[in-house]
């Protein structure tokens, strides 16, 4: 008897259609029109990255799965797509005067931004292992090129090289752990799967899990995976290091949190340490790594991998209270990271940018607005109340005391405290330095981008209760 050939339910899959579809336009005007094609690409890329947005605003919050239960909707996928588009439309933002003014422009950016951000939006939707997968490499095949996209520049295309060498590692740990948790399991989806391993399971499917964490914990910078991130940070253009500190971030954390909670919630006892590990190892190398650091680029390197670490805290936790600050820290974090690349972006004199942090002297009293918004991102970033970082801290240690993860949390704290020196570093140096010239105007989008930023980062503060009620129905759709 022939299979039935059923047609699958294309609405849950919309927005990746809108961002699919238009990147093809995008190539298709590209080929045509060639350098005569302008920045208008860049506006039309940010249009297809709005009306994607305004589509994952309409999708059902409700579970939906779809494409042979392959691909699936929930409030959780909602709330991180929406949180990876606006870190893409920032990415865009920012490179637009940068890319004009270093003369590296080229229409092909913005199709590989929104490419790259079509392959996030299908890891956060991702319901096998399959289907992660290619997700996965449509994000790491655009990422690779857009770090080296600088081609003239050296350090851009060291930067692109060791990303795609050491991506391409990871690619294929995390295909091996997924190779043995399919012969040990017999399936590649991720309920089939939470139903066939519980209780005690094999040393085969638990060597999986660990190789798929490997492949995972590379993708979200997280230590002993990192030694990519400081050298591509530096060596890619700096927009591209804002949207890289940002966007994929976004992805990695949901897949993470996917994985481990959708296909693995029968052995959080296994992959609890794993995460334990990778999250102490993580905050401790972000917070005393960065502290000999010069270069702001590299400082944010090492800032996001500690971040990461914090983030990890609530995953390691495994309950709603912990994915609910996951959510609340990651929402938090892109404002902050955001924030703090606009103000470097805005280090230029004519057709110098200035990346180190004695480059910041005195920035208090020839630029006090941008220095003050760089001084509420380093404080919030730091965790010091009432700022938006402080909250996101908050959350993550709170629900990893209540999951009896004291010595976790309590890492956390001490880490956190050895993190607050070299953000207040520059805070010092900007507010008690002798002062140097005055810099550039700051382009109309970078500056658009920073007060959206500086906004949220206070606001928060005063206003918490929508994104954590947001949070909240996120993380209770995957339990």
């Amino acid at each position: 008897m022939n299979p039935v050939l059923t047609i699958p339910d294309f609405a849950p899959v919309l927005p990746e259609i809108i961002l699919a579809a238009g990147a093809l336009v995008l190539v298709l005007f590209g080929a045509i029109r060639g350098e005569r094609s302008g920045e208008g690409m860049n506006f039309i890329a940010l249009a297809l990255l709005a009306v994607a947005f305004v589509a994952v605003l309409m999708l059902p919050s409700e579970r939906v799965e779809t494409m042979g239960g392959s691909f699936v909707v929930d409030s959780f996928a909602k709330f991180m797509k929406s949180l990876t588009l606006l870190a893409s439309a920032g990415g865009v933002i920012l490179s637009m005067d940068y890319m004009r003014r270093e003369g590296i422009y080229r229409f092909e950016y913005p199709i590989l931004i929104v490419l790259s951000t079509l392959g996030m939006m299908m890891v956060i939707s991702a319901n096998d292992l399959i289907a992660l997968y290619l997700g996965l490499e449509l994000l790491s095949l655009s990422s690779y090129v857009i770090a080296a996209f600088d081609r003239d520049n050296v350090r851009s295309t060291e930067a692109g090289l060791k990303y795609f060498v050491l991506g391409s590692l990871s690619s294929g740990m995390l295909l091996y752990g997924a190779s043995l948790v399919y012969g040990f399991t017999g399936n590649v989806s991720f309920p089939a799967i939470a139903g066939i391993l519980q209780g005690q399971v094999g040393l085969g499917a638990i060597v999986g899990v660990v190789f798929v964490a490997a492949g995972i914990a590379f993708k979200i910078s997280a230590v002993p995976f990192h030694m990519w991130t400081p050298d591509v940070y530096e060596g890619s253009p700096t927009p591209v290091t804002a949207f890289f500190a940002a966007a994929p971030k976004m992805a990695g954390m949901a897949m993470a949190t996917r994985v481990f909670i959708d296909a693995f919630p029968n052995i959080l006892g296994q992959w609890q340490q794993i995460i334990v590990f990778i999250s102490i190892a993580s905050m401790a190398l972000g917070s005393f790594a960065a502290i000999g650091q010069r270069n702001l680029k590299r400082l944010m390197a090492y800032s996001s991998i500690g971040n990461v670490g914090y983030a990890l805290i609530g995953l390691a936790a495994g309950t709603v209270e912990g994915i609910q600050g996951v959510v609340v820290y990651m929402a938090i974090y892109l404002a902050m990271t955001l924030g703090s690349f606009a103000v470097i972006l805005g280090l230029r004199r004519g057709k110098v940018m200035f990346e180190n942090i004695e480059d910041l002297s005195g920035l208090a009293r020839t630029h006090p607005v941008l220095a003050f918004c760089l001084g509420m991102m380093m404080f919030s970033l730091a965790g010091i109340p009432p700022l938006a970082g402080f909250f996101a801290k908050f959350a993550v240690f709170n629900a990893a005391i209540n999951a009896n993860l004291v010595a976790l949390a309590i890492i956390g704290v001490v880490t956190s405290v050895v993190g607050a020196y070299y953000y207040l570093r520059i805070v010092k140096v900007m507010y008690f330095d002798e002062p140097g010239a005055a810099y550039d105007a700051m382009p109309v989008g970078v500056k658009f981008v920073l007060a959206l930023s500086s906004i949220f980062v206070v606001l928060f503060g005063i206003v918490p209760a929508p994104l954590v009620a947001a949070a909240g129905a996120a993380a209770r759709s995957l339990f």
